[in-house]
């Protein structure tokens, strides 16, 4: 049985084994870590099955922005650490390209920005980059590959997707989160000097 974490828009959580077993998500995209732990003791709850069922953890790794990220990536690396199971990184938007032929995945990742990815039957040909909504249609082919905006990420489709791309022999051991830019912060020059 798979948990699923997703947090790069709002938050989802998904336990999945012989098709869903139980999900909870919201579209809030402020309050990541306020919903994480609710929704992963609701669908064990309502699945009827305890952490000891759980065989593997997979978490969206963006793209999205700094901190709802780190909130879903950490709740799934701590979970997997108890557990002593595995846990699988995966893009968030392979799970919106599940069961499609030919498409651009697109979500707002704040800051007047997008991120944007293509895939041809479910694997990604190219992204996940920035771009704007003046700049989308000039970045992308849509006509080849029509636009899918994805406000919320299904952690189901996320744990669906895990399991086609380790089917395929694909590398999830990553967790490294797609942020697409530059940190904010900037690194200071060491100590300031003091005059006396």
């Amino acid at each position: 049985m798979i948990l699923a974490i997703d947090t790069s828009a709002g938050t989802s959580v998904a336990l999945v084994g012989d098709g869903i077993v139980a999900e909870a998500a919201t579209a809030d995209t402020r309050s990541h870590a306020e919903h994480i732990g609710v929704f992963i003791d609701r669908v064990l709850t309502d699945a009827g099955v305890t952490s000891s069922d759980v065989t593997a953890v997979v978490a969206g790794i963006g793209p999205g922005p700094f901190t709802g990220l780190r909130v879903g990536i950490a709740a799934g690396v701590a979970f997997a650490i108890g557990r002593g199971i595995p846990i699988y990184g995966i893009p968030s938007h392979d799970a919106a390209a599940v069961g499609r032929e030919a498409c651009s995945i697109v979500s707002d990742v704040r800051r007047r920005e997008l991120a944007w990815t293509t895939y041809r039957n479910g694997v990604a040909i190219a992204g996940p980059r920035l771009t704007t909504e003046a700049t989308l249609s000039t970045d992308v082919d849509l006509d080849t590959f029509p636009e899918v905006r994805v406000e919320q990420v299904s952690a189901a489709l996320l744990a669906t997707a895990s399991q086609n791309r380790l089917a395929r022999g694909d590398d999830l051991s990553s967790l490294r989160p797609l942020y697409l830019r530059a940190p904010d912060a900037i690194p200071n020059n060491g100590p300031k000097r003091v005059s006396g």
